[in-house]
């Protein structure tokens, strides 16, 4: 087998990575035209919250399946469920029916993004041509963050938004055979004892949390009883997976693991890194329709995307020059000084300013990690272990995020409705108004339609709530830098001399 069968299934691998990253994206583009025709707004949350809960909970458990019975058969498993799902998401009739079927499209995509970067360092002896290719891997989040939305709204507005989902399915399909021939799959000769117990309390401590921090602070109180019962039900059963995965033969996570410093620092650094990424994108298109008057948050998103596209492309072929504690620095104060400057930002920048900050954002504080956390766990860890440990990476990235935009959300949501209240009589705002106006979205939708004064001095409040919010960007920053401490002086490995004796012969491409 050589680099022409090397190039088929790095071409199939970065078409199912494409069309998993697409597809959120896609879809938020697309959300008008489903709405006019399937009807429920007030589940629209939903379609993307049943997709981030169905692949981050099954996440850890691909990693370890492929470790167990081969990365091949469970990388063609999760294309194959997320290809039905996508399927089934072009039929819904009603939005209850989409949301199912969108949580089936996440637990497929739960396999595609962990195995993706398992293969790549499974079929490339050479770890300097493996961290590069990582970086161009990861760099195809950042491309379709940029290319989505254009996407999505070009097939909804041409063909119909259930288009959205079925163009996954000629590249999934291409993705899956190129795979299913190309790539050879090597076998354990003994049968592995699966993990069933962990599995399903893994399953159910990850969607408690993850749906106490999405519901936390918006839908219900943090004190109320939905969220002190899911809070519980999560530490609980937590725990209890903790007690299981020690004994068991073969654990779904091994505990063993997180003794490492390099895999400890590096989902301490993912966690921060999710956690800041998820909150810019969450509130930073609302600063810029909002408060700073822009026609849609494009002209922020995009560059933030695009540079954190290049920073990861760009560190995946440079972090061979630093060690792994470098780059993890390195991105956490970048992190903590560009959030510092978008909680200090004025409410009338200008539009080249907030580029710069977006700049920055993404290719110093985002980017980099992206394709050197990988890295870092991937060399550090043993060979048996690389498919959960790759997956460990995206798992607390998600939570981080999820934890992240909820934490933020809350700050900004009490820092608006305190900031309206504290004005509203001077602005002639009655005191019935002010639940209602302390809602973003009120400004959003109706702000034309307001007097001048009061809409002024509503996005004057929001633009300080949202500065005030990005705070917490700067204490996840903060402690990203331990995470660099924690992680260790491990550097980036060259190729040993055996394989540097004969370059112009490819790895033989088996898993």
């Amino acid at each position: 087998m050589g680099n022409k069968k090397a190039g088929f299934i790095i071409l199939a691998m970065a078409l199912g990575l494409l069309m998993s990253a697409l597809d959120n994206t896609v879809t938020s583009a697309a959300i008008s035209h489903i709405i006019s025709d399937i009807k429920g707004f007030d589940k629209i949350s939903w379609v993307f919250t049943a997709y981030m809960l169905a692949s981050t909970s099954t996440m850890l458990v691909f990693g370890k399946m492929s470790d167990m019975f081969g990365r091949k058969l469970f990388y063609l498993i999760g294309i194959s469920i997320f290809l039905i799902g996508s399927a089934l998401c072009g039929t819904a009739q009603d939005m209850t029916q989409l949301i199912i079927y969108r949580a089936i499209q996440g637990i497929g995509s739960g396999a595609i993004f962990p195995i993706s970067f398992t293969i790549i360092y499974t079929i490339f002896a050479d770890p300097k041509q493996a961290a590069k290719l990582s970086g161009v891997f990861a760099g195809i989040f950042g491309l379709s963050s940029v290319a989505g939305p254009q996407i999505g709204t070009l097939l909804a507005d041409t063909w119909g938004w259930r288009w959205c989902f079925y163009v996954n399915l000629p590249l999934g399909v291409l993705s899956f055979l190129v795979l299913f021939f190309a790539l050879k799959e090597s076998r354990s000769d003994r049968k592995p004892k699966i993990d069933f117990i962990g599995t399903l309390f893994l399953i159910i401590s990850t969607v408690s949390l993850m749906l106490a921090l999405e519901f936390g602070g918006k839908d219900y109180a943090w004190g109320s009883w939905q969220i002190v019962s899911l809070i519980a039900v999560a530490v609980v059963v937590g725990f209890l997976f903790i007690q299981v995965e020690r004994r068991a033969s073969e654990p779904i996570l091994p505990l063993p693991l997180f003794k490492n410093r390099m895999v400890l620092g590096t989902v301490l650094a993912c966690l921060c890194q999710g956690a800041i990424m998820f909150a810019a994108i969450a509130y930073l298109p609302i600063f810029s329709t909002a408060v700073l008057g822009q026609a849609n948050s494009n002209g922020l998103l995009t560059p933030m995307m695009f540079s954190l596209m290049v920073g990861a492309v760009g560190f995946g072929f440079l972090q061979r020059f630093f060690s792994f504690r470098t780059v993890f620095a390195f991105s956490m104060t970048m992190g903590i000084i560009v959030s510092y400057l978008l909680s200090v930002v004025s409410h009338d920048a200008s539009k080249l300013y907030m580029i710069f900050l977006m700049v920055l954002l993404g290719l110093g504080a985002i980017g980099p990690l992206m394709s050197v956390a990988q890295n870092a766990v991937a060399q550090s860890v043993d060979r048996k272990y690389i498919g959960v440990s790759s997956s460990i990476v995206g798992f607390w990235r998600n939570i981080g995020g999820v934890l992240g935009a909820s934490i933020m959300a809350t700050i900004v949501n009490n820092n608006y409705t305190a900031l309206i209240k504290v004005g509203a009589a001077s602005h002639g705002i009655p005191t019935d108004k002010i639940a209602s106006m302390g809602n973003p979205e009120q400004l959003i939708r109706a702000g034309s339609s307001l007097p001048q004064e009061v809409a002024g001095f509503l996005r004057d409040s929001l633009g300080t709530a949202i500065n005030h919010g990005f705070v917490l960007c700067i204490a996840f920053g903060a402690l990203g830098l331990l995470a660099a401490v924690i992680a260790g002086p491990l550097k980036f490995a060259m190729p040993v001399k055996p394989q540097e004796a004969k370059p112009e012969q490819a790895p033989t491409p088996s898993v």
